[in-house]
């Protein structure tokens, strides 16, 4: 189902055109948010419904392209999870830019637990264990996930059938939200790559290594993906009321804080997995640092890239995703053969502070100058130890560790007031609680 997912994923990017992006950007600025709504819907819709409609008059087409199955249940299945995963995608940004936390949360929980429960299900009754009925149980959490987001915004997507879609408003839109698939297809790249690679140009005991380091490292992508949840529709409601600049800088310097922190924990604590691993994999301790350059520099970004968003320059978020991938497949092309999964960690290190440089430069480019030389400094040395940790392993342990906690110390003086602000803001909410 790994294959069904990556389909999901791609075909959303692709057939969304950007425009959910979009609808992200203009929801606070929009008088009629009905009318928004329809006109970011509608172009995709097409276009996907379209696509189905040609590839199911060929019956098993669907299927053999992306399964290698001749079958037209299957491309029917398929083509069903498709339309309901993208119309998903637009229902849960209503709830998310309305900020109904919780209902956005459970679109976010929904389809997994709604897959659970139909899989016990399946294996209660004693269905047969094939794959289709595993694409069966799928295609009907998704179905049901879609089912409760539509309830639960039924007044906005009813109100905009009344609507006329706005051209020159969907034509300005789509100007913004095209850039965005292209830097979409390129992250995708980033992120994805690299166990291509190492397939090819290493060994596959080497990919286990590095698959098991990424997903240790994964449990930061919780961080990202809540930031990521709240940091936007924030940021574009704090500009359409033109006092976003201050509470910018200040969330990049709390940023900056808890990345180095995390880093730097991680480097001192990483000891720790070597305990749960077996032998084979005890490299994975040096690697996943590296790892996590991913989510907490993803997550950096998000603070400096807004300028980008709030200018409607896309094209440069593109333009920095499509240099971060080049930096990351040459830093690939000349690790990797040498040293395996430790290379491409490193490679993941150095393309992602290459993106937070990129993006950074871009904002400040099209929109405000943003303070960012500490932000530089650290984080760049966060690469430099994650690197050597990388590459050099137990041959450089003491170095590392000691590097790691000077790191620490320094970061926590220099941000010695961010990081009383955040003791005192714990301790009230603590007291507030108890």
């Amino acid at each position: 189902m790994a294959l069904l997912n990556v389909v999901l994923s791609f075909a959303t990017l692709f057939f969304t055109l950007g425009l959910d992006q979009a609808y992200v950007r203009e929801f606070h600025e929009a008088d009629n948010k009905s009318l928004l709504l329809k006109t970011t819907v509608v172009p995709g819709l097409i276009l996907l419904v379209a696509t189905l409609a040609v590839s199911l008059i060929f019956g098993p087409l669907l299927s053999k392209i992306i399964f290698g199955l001749d079958s037209i249940g299957v491309s029917w299945l398929l083509a069903i999870a498709l339309f309901c995963s993208f119309l998903s995608r637009f229902l849960s940004l209503v709830l998310r830019m309305n900020e109904r936390g919780l209902a956005f949360s459970m679109s976010q929980l929904l389809p997994k637990a709604f897959l659970l429960v139909i899989i016990l299900f399946f294996l209660l009754f004693d269905f047969a264990k094939t794959f289709e009925c595993l694409l069966l149980a799928n295609t009907l959490a998704i179905m049901l996930a879609f089912s409760i987001f539509a309830w639960n915004t039924r007044s906005e997507w009813y109100q905009s059938f009344f609507e006329k879609v706005n051209i020159l408003q969907l034509q300005k839109m789509l100007s913004f939200g095209f850039p965005l698939i292209l830097g979409g297809l390129a992250f995708w790249g980033m992120t994805s790559l690299d166990r291509i690679l190492l397939s090819r140009w290493s060994s596959y005991s080497e990919l286990a290594i590095y698959s098991v380091s990424v997903s240790f490292a994964a449990a930061a992508t919780i961080f990202q993906s809540v930031f990521s949840t709240v940091w936007a529709p924030m940021v574009y409601k704090w500009a359409s009321k033109d006092e976003g600049y201050d509470k910018i800088t200040m969330v990049g310097r709390y940023t900056v804080l808890f990345v180095v922190i995390i880093f730097c924990l991680a480097g001192m604590l990483s000891w720790v997995i070597s305990f749960f691993l077996p032998a084979q994999y005890s490299s994975v301790q040096w690697i996943l640092v590296a790892c996590l350059a991913y989510p907490l520099f993803y997550i950096l970004s998000e603070t400096t890239v807004v300028g980008i968003g709030i200018a409607r320059k896309s094209a440069y978020s593109m333009l920095a995703c499509i240099l971060a991938l080049l930096v990351n497949i040459t830093c690939n092309f000349f690790l990797i053969p040498s040293f395996g999964a430790a290379g491409a960690a490193s490679s993941t290190a150095v393309s992602f502070w290459a993106f937070l440089v990129f993006r950074t430069e871009f904002s400040i480019y099209v929109w405000k100058s943003l303070p960012r030389f500490r932000m530089y400094i650290y984080t760049l040395l966060a690469v430099i130890g994650s690197i050597i940790g990388s590459l050099k392993q137990a041959s450089a342990a003491p170095y590392i560790y000691c590097f790691w906690f000077g790191l620490l110390l320094f970061c926590i003086f220099d941000y010695r007031h961010e990081v009383k602000m955040s003791i005192n803001k714990i301790a009230k909410t603590i007291s507030h609680y108890s």
